[in-house]
C-alpha cells in the first residue's frame, strides 16, 4: 500500500491517534496520521540526521567542545537525534522523555534506536518530568533538547513560561537549551515561546530559521556558557562541516543574520 507518496511498511494505532511509517527513496519516515514527517532515516545511513530540522538542532556543537555528560530530550520520536549523540559522543549519557509508547516501540523496530546503557527512556509528559525533578536535579543537564512540535503545535503542557523557567533551573550554568519551535516568526505562539525563552535567558537567546521550512531552533545560553569570537566560530563551522557532514557554516550565516538585536550577547564581536 502507498500512502504519502512513499510504500507503507506499518500502521497502527494508539490513544493519540494513528501512528505510520513510511519508505520512499531509500529514507524510512514516522508519520502521525499526516504528510509531515516526524522523524527520518536514511537506511543506508541510520546514523546521519536525515532532516533539516534535526541537523539544525546540532547547531549546539558551534557553542560546546563535547558532550561528556548528561543532556535530556523530551521528545524522542523516531530516535534520530538520540542515535546521533550516542554515535559520536560515547562519554554521554541521555534521558529522554516520550509520551506514547507506541512511537518508542517503533523507534526500537524500524529505526534503530539500540539498547544502549547511555539511554534512559523515561514514559510520561515533558511537562510533568520537569515538575517533578526541579527541586531534585537542579543544575543536572549539560545540554537540553526540547522537540514536542508537531505540525499542529507545540505539547500545551510546554507551551508556557512556567515550563522554561524549569527548564533553565534543570540546565547546568554552562548549558545550553535547544528548542524545536514551528510555524515562522509571525505565528503568535512562537512569538510567545520567543518573549518567555529571551527573558528567561535574559537575551542570550539566538534563533536559527530551518532554510525552507517551518522550523525554528532556539538556542538559549544559560549565564556560564562559554563565549567565541566570530573568527573562532567560522573555523569551527568548518572543521565540524568535515567532520559531521552537517552544514554548519550555513548554521552561523543564518544565526548572524537573524540575530543582528543580539548576537553580540553571546558572541565576542
Amino acid at each position: 500500500m502507498y500512502k504519502y507518496n512513499g510504500l507503507l511498511v506499518h500502521q497502527s494505532h494508539d490513544d493519540d491517534g494513528i501512528v505510520e511509517v513510511i519508505e520512499r527513496g531509500g529514507v524510512r519516515s514516522l508519520h502521525f496520521g499526516s504528510a509531515a514527517r516526524q522523524s527520518s532515516m536514511k537506511i543506508a545511513e541510520p546514523y546521519r540526521l536525515e532532516l533539516d530540522y534535526a541537523r539544525a538542532m546540532s547547531c549546539w556543537l558551534l557553542f560546546q567542545e563535547s558532550l561528556t555528560s548528561e543532556a535530556l530530550l523530551v521528545g524522542l520520536g523516531g530516535g534520530s537525534l538520540a542515535k546521533h549523540l550516542l554515535y559520536h559522543f560515547p562519554d554521554c549519557h541521555l534521558d529522554a522523555v516520550e509520551y506514547r509508547q507506541s512511537v518508542v516501540k517503533i523507534a526500537r523496530s524500524h529505526f534503530g534506536l539500540p539498547l544502549d546503557k547511555r539511554l534512559k527512556i523515561i514514559m510520561g509528559d515533558g511537562a510533568h518530568y520537569m515538575q517533578q525533578r526541579v527541586e531534585t536535579h537542579a543544575q543536572h543537564y549539560n545540554l537540553m533538547f526540547i522537540d514536542a512540535f508537531d505540525h499542529e503545535g507545540m505539547a500545551p503542557s510546554m507551551c508556557n513560561e512556567a515550563f522554561f523557567k524549569q527548564c533553565k533551573t534543570l540546565l547546568q550554568a554552562n548549558g545550553l537549551l535547544l528548542v524545536n519551535l514551528w510555524g515562522g516568526m509571525n505565528n503568535k505562539p512562537f512569538q510567545d515561546c520567543a518573549m518567555w525563552l529571551s527573558r528567561m535567558f535574559d537575551w542570550r537567546v539566538l534563533f536559527l530559521p530551518v532554510r525552507g521550512k517551518g522550523n525554528i531552533i532556539a538556542i538559549g545560553f544559560n549565564d556560564g556558557a562559554a563565549l567565541f569570537s566570530m573568527k573562532t566560530l567560522k573555523e569551527r563551522a568548518l572543521d565540524l562541516e568535515h567532520q559531521y557532514q552537517i552544514e554548519f557554516p550555513v548554521f552561523l550565516k543564518d544565526l548572524t543574520k537573524h540575530n543582528a538585536s543580539v548576537i553580540n550577547n553571546v558572541i565576542k564581536p
